[in-house]
């Protein structure tokens, strides 16, 4: 095998250079330079033709979007007449704009309609940082192939004579490199007897070609049109790719086994420390192997430990492992044996570190939230968690957005809602797996991670059908999504947790996954503050629209009502005993989806006020201040996400300074920018920390929640092309906690997106962190001024 191809460092920019928004660059040259061994001499071919039927298509190509491609009879066909459904060569780019190209597929009207949009070749699909993954989602590009009687390439096309009464024909690329040009010769051959139907030809800019490669189905048309009724759908098969010009990169390949995420928890009972361990692929087919193998490192030699069936809707293979030596580092292999079409086995293979339990040391945890995928694959941020290496790392929600990976997304029937749900949810574990597949990783998820811009859960209740008729899904309460997907999401994001503490299902059969995780001599309380929520439509409140026109100041009483709920019943009664019981830790931390305060003033634009976030969870506030009742006992400290605003603040119940600090971390890529800015509105405050920055001290929030902010990262407004720097400017990064469980203290870090961390400087970090929180100070004991 050739040596591996390596991918670019993290950007080195110093952020100094970042400090305002004049700072842009674009770049389209190319990031992935070829090494000579990597050329690719010889010829790659797709393996289709020996692969069952089935929708994942394969470890080496990303599908747009996977849910409208399928394996058939030995062929990657599209399902759907929309625009710009393309399938990307992982392995093979081009990077040489000097070298050669002989590329070709055979192109299959799969089903022929008025509206043709194409079906052949893609080159030159590149992001702005020409990074391969990131390309996958570019729908342009230089295209080559049939569109009716006509062949293609480029701006430029010529009448075919006759297609074959196959319907299917073989387009062939050949480029030849000129003086920084390339000529590119397209040719339509038959397949019976290689016969030239058609040719054409064109020069182009070298540099065109950089990026990846595709086979594109309707490559003329929108993606965002809704798919024509009488279009033509395309079928490809034999794909097969050469040149000097490319590189292969079989290493990029991504599955069968796609990652992993486990987590390892004391359950203080003759159980001893359980390893729960959660195995992902792609959806496979009627035929293929359904079961995935863990096996362990034990004295130089892999053995068998336990063998899990793949679920057959969210495609995971959960493992649980009772007993488990917690004391010592094991390294792990997942193994999955890829039938053939032939009869023959691939074996694919996933490696990683169970990680000893930390308990003579501090543990160390990174905690995100909110990847908008403007700046995926977020290598800045997820080069940092794996260079850090934490014990525990949490994703607090958002893994997703609706917009992820283009081409919208889907409501109904269920299958194609999970499918669709599935290939967004991918781009998350390909962009981390790195890091999460040697740390124990908690996962929650959150509105956007089941296709709502708001989520008040209402126990698990559907929305009002009148609601989800007005195509919004951030004004009421219930969830919109089928049972079947909501379910795929909960076991897709926490199989791998600890075992519910209560495992009755909630309102619809819904399940739920509210636990305890007990590490590193830390507790950590796992809750869900969205599921249990009440909806604001029983206040008649209009999401958006209601407090416009009221002054900063004042607290309306008619948005809060005891009998409402944030948590639920069930989830307050296991905090209640949670936080009473002190069995084999010294620290207590909970983990949830958001902030029990409404910290956030101006939204989407620094200069739009909107009063009331009623998707904040310091809204009901009478629920608000029962959870905080009950959580100050614990003496935890709050870790949470989902603003796309990091802060750090401690709540006051019956007086301010009286509870729990919570830190809401920055975000992976922050989308929706807000700011908390209530000097500017002329709110009153009080005890300004002793660092006398702006916008902190004591302060009342539009509910009338008693907050202390005593930092925030306040974004810019980017207008930075490059999309690492639009990220950063937003606000975006991440947070990281040492817990120290002989002095009782957690230190919190909330570092910048484009920063070394590993060899942070102050300035990396946003203004007010680090802090030190001693334990006391959770109960209103405090020492930080």
């Amino acid at each position: 095998m050739t040596k591996p191809f390596s991918r670019r460092d993290t950007l080195k920019l110093a952020v100094a250079g970042l400090a305002t928004t004049a700072v842009g660059c674009k770049s389209t040259e190319s990031h992935i330079q070829a090494p000579p061994s990597n050329s690719l001499h010889t010829k790659v071919t797709d393996a289709w033709s020996n692969t069952h039927d089935r929708v994942w298509l394969g470890g080496e190509y990303w599908a747009n979007p996977m849910e409208d491609w399928r394996v058939v009879n030995g062929a990657a066909e599209c399902i759907s007449t929309g625009g710009n459904r393309s399938v990307h060569s992982l392995t093979t780019q081009i990077v040489d704009a000097n070298g050669t190209i002989n590329m070709s597929v055979v192109v299959h009207r799969t089903s022929s309609g008025v509206n043709d949009g194409g079906g052949g070749l893609r080159f030159g699909a590149k992001s702005d940082i020409n990074e391969y993954k990131s390309n996958c989602f570019v729908q342009s590009g230089i295209d080559a192939g049939i569109k009716d009687d006509q062949l293609i390439l480029n701006n430029k096309s010529v009448k075919l004579p006759r297609l074959p009464n196959s319907s299917k024909v073989r387009i062939k690329i050949e480029g030849k490199p000129y003086n920084g040009t390339t000529k590119l010769t397209a040719k339509a051959l038959d397949l019976n007897n290689s016969e030239v139907l058609a040719q054409v030809e064109t020069w182009v800019d070298s540099s065109l070609l950089l990026g990846n490669v595709a086979v594109t189905s309707n490559f003329t048309l929108s993606s965002e049109a809704p798919a024509p009724k009488n279009g033509t759908r395309y079928g490809f098969s034999d794909w097969q790719i050469k040149g000097s010009a490319f590189v292969y990169s079989p290493e990029q390949k991504f599955g069968p086994l796609l990652w992993a995420m486990y987590t390892l928890s004391d359950t203080r009972t003759e159980e001893g420390f359980v390893l729960k361990l959660s195995a992902f692929t792609g959806p496979m087919g009627k035929h293929d192997n359904h079961q995935v193998e863990l096996q362990v490192l034990n004295n130089g030699n892999w053995q068998t430990r336990a063998m899990a069936p793949l679920d057959p809707d969210a495609w995971v293979a959960t493992f649980r492992i009772p007993n488990w030596k917690e004391t010592q580092a094991t390294k792990y292999r997942l193994v999955y044996a890829e039938k053939r079409r032939d009869g023959t086995i691939a074996t694919d293979t996933f490696t990683g570190l169970i990680r000893a339990n930390p308990t003579k040391r501090n543990l160390r945890m990174a905690a995100l939230t909110c990847q908008n995928d403007y700046a995926f694959p977020y290598e800045p941020v997820a080069n940092n968690v794996a260079k850090l290496q934490p014990d525990l790392i949490l994703f607090s929600g958002d893994q997703i957005y609706e917009n992820h990976g283009g081409f919208g997304f889907v409501r109904t029937p269920a299958l194609p809602a999970i499918h669709c749900y599935l290939r967004k949810y991918y781009q998350f574990g390909w962009s981390f797996r790195d890091a999460m597949r040697n740390a124990p990783t908690v996962c929650l998820p959150d509105d956007h991670d089941v296709f709502q811009g708001n989520l008040w859960g209402e126990s698990g209740a559907a929305m009002d059908e009148k609601f989800v008729k007005t195509g919004r899904s951030d004004g009421w309460g219930g969830y919109i999504q089928p049972i079947p997907m909501l379910e795929v999401v909960h076991r897709t994001h926490t199989a791998h947790h600890p075992d519910p503490i209560d495992p009755r299902p909630s309102e619809r059969g819904i399940s739920v996954y509210y636990t305890d995780l007990v590490y590193g001599n830390v507790s950590f309380a796992i809750i869900a503050d969205r599921h249990w929520k009440s909806g604001p439509e029983r206040l008649d409140i209009i999401v958006g629209e209601t407090g416009d026109g009221e002054a900063p100041t004042y607290i309306n009483p008619e948005y809060d009502s005891p009998d409402l709920q944030l948590l639920g019943q069930r989830q307050e009664d296991f905090l209640r005993q949670w936080g009473q019981d002190w069995r084999g830790h010294e620290l207590k931390a909970v983990l949830s989806q958001t902030v029990f305060a409404g910290i956030s003033t101006h939204q989407p634009l620094p200069d739009r006020y909107l009063k009331y976030d009623f998707d904040s969870s310091g809204w009901p506030a009478s629920a608000r201040n029962r959870a905080i009742d009950i959580m100050r006992e614990s003496k935890a400290l709050h870790i949470c996400g989902d603003t796309h605003l990091g802060t750090l603040s401690q709540y006051g119940v019956h007086e301010q300074r009286d509870s729990n600090w919570a830190f809401c971390t920055p975000a992976i890529a922050a989308g929706w920018p807000r700011w908390w800015r209530p000097d500017d509105l002329g709110l009153p405050y009080q005890h300004r920390p002793s660092h006398g920055l702006a916008q902190t001290g004591e302060y009342l929030d539009s509910f009338g929640n008693k907050i202390y902010v005593y930092a925030v990262g306040n974004p810019l407004v980017s207008k930075a092309e490059n999309r690492y720097i639009e990220a950063h400017e937003k606000g975006s990064g991440f947070g990281f906690i040492t817990f120290d469980t002989d002095a009782k203290t957690y230190t919190i870090e909330a570092f910048r997106f484009l920063v070394d961390a590993a060899n942070a400087s102050q300035d990396d970090q946003f203004s007010g962190w680090p802090v030190t929180i001693h334990q006391q100070e959770n109960m209103g004991k405090n020492r930080l001024s």
